[in-house]
């Protein structure tokens, strides 16, 4: 099934600038796509040499970049061709892929006392624990676990093998062993988030996790119990965030990046990719902690020389200290 230039204007906007009966059966890559395919650019100038050799059929692009995409053929013109492209797979999608039916699949479990709203989806060998309860248009894929006592929102998307609301990483030292801390607060999980394949969302030990409005989760990624994510903030695949951490609303945390427990992140603050946050971050920005791959052999060196540095500031500080002392003293014999 395909669609035609004209349809997808019509559904979405923009300004066509070519065959409107064009007809596209694919969304495809700049480097992938064939006469038959749409993609799309974004205003970055290293990939300006792609359009060029692209065989795409219809190319979305930015207006600064109208007249070379028109040069070429047809295109649609966008103020955002990234966002542009994003509802296209939406549309997209809506056309051509049946919709999820919603209920609840014969093979999951619902305990008594779920709420399962009747518009929801639960997946194939789901677990809804009692008293959990799964909001309109929410989607569980299959086997995911949603705890006692949990609430997940409207128009979710879970996906399969996340686990909500298992028991959070709590033990007092006794005695040389480890006596259990019973985790006895839930997850609060607001609307419009989607969380990733194999993704796990500790519940409170006594107050609950709360996932704001708008979160998205990558896979793979571990949540501490206790604790808060801002609205609107993504994460990337293995991240992890340990118990009681406070993160802020629009922050973006690259994959494997790590924070530590009871740590407070303002909202907008983005995290590089495989950065550990060991302190609180007070103010909005793009924060980076990691050390630059290199070759082994020099990358031990460097890392040997870390060892130092404290020794090395100490005695810069005395140089500095004899140096003023030295200038004063001879300003005074002067």
């Amino acid at each position: 099934m395909s669609l035609s230039l004209a349809a997808i204007v019509e559904a979405l906007g923009g300004e066509l600038r070519g065959s409107p009966e064009r007809e596209v059966a694919r969304l495809a890559s700049l480097e992938t796509a064939t006469p038959a395919d749409i993609s799309f650019l974004v205003p970055n100038p290293k990939l300006a040499g792609l359009l060029a050799q692209t065989q795409a059929g219809c190319v979305i692009v930015a207006p600064a970049m109208q007249e070379a995409a028109g040069a070429r053929g047809d295109c649609i013109v966008a103020s955002d061709p990234y966002l542009y492209f994003a509802r296209l797979t939406q549309l997209w999608k809506r056309t051509h892929l049946p919709p999820e039916p919603a209920g609840i699949h014969p093979s999951a479990v619902v305990e008594e006392g779920a709420q399962v709203h009747p518009t929801a989806r639960v997946g194939a060998l789901c677990f809804v624990g009692s008293g959990a309860r799964i909001g309109a248009h929410t989607v569980l894929r299959e086997r995911v676990t949603v705890a006692s006592g949990c609430t997940i929102g409207e128009r979710c998307l879970i996906e399969s093998g996340a686990v909500i609301g298992g028991d959070g990483f709590g033990f007092a030292p006794h005695q040389g062993q480890w006596v259990k801390i019973e985790q006895l607060g839930g997850v609060r999980i607001g609307n419009d988030v989607e969380i990733g394949a194999n993704t796990c969302i500790d519940r409170g030990a006594l107050d609950d996790t709360v996932i704001e409005d708008g979160v998205k989760l990558d896979n793979l990624i571990q949540i501490g119990h206790n604790t808060h994510i801002g609205a609107h903030t993504a994460m990337a695949g293995c991240v992890g965030v340990a118990g009681s951490a406070r993160i802020g609303a629009h922050c973006t945390v690259g994959g494997a990046g790590m924070i530590l427990g009871h740590l407070d992140i303002a909202d907008h603050v983005h995290i590089s990719a495989a950065s550990m946050v060991a302190r609180s971050i007070t103010k909005p920005g793009q924060y980076t902690g990691f050390f630059p791959i290199d070759d082994n052999a020099a990358w031990e060196k460097n890392a040997a020389s870390l060892k130092h540095l404290h020794a090395l500031r100490e005695r810069v500080r005395q140089l500095e200290k004899k140096l003023a002392e030295n200038g004063d003293n001879a300003r005074l014999s002067g």
